[in-house]
């Protein structure tokens, strides 16, 4: 009888740790998906910022090139 009751304790504590490997597997898991979706956050607002110091660039040669322009016109 005694021996029954050991084993079905063991048994519990076994499903416990089991149950306990997979939520962490699970967290784990989520983790991983939490950090991958900063990681692209990240790309993008870094991708978007150079397109915005591209366009500034853009933007600064082109005054640049109409100043050029204005003053060969005067001259």
């Amino acid at each position: 009888m005694e021996n029954e009751e050991e084993e079905e304790k063991k048994e519990e504590k076994e499903e416990k740790e089991e149950e306990k490997k997979e939520e962490q597997k699970e967290e784990k898991k989520e983790e991983k998906k939490e950090q991958e979706k900063e990681k692209k956050e990240e790309e993008k607002k870094e991708q978007e910022d150079e397109k915005k110091e591209e366009k500034k660039k853009e933007q600064k040669d082109e005054k640049k090139e109409e100043k050029k322009k204005e003053q060969n016109e005067e001259e």
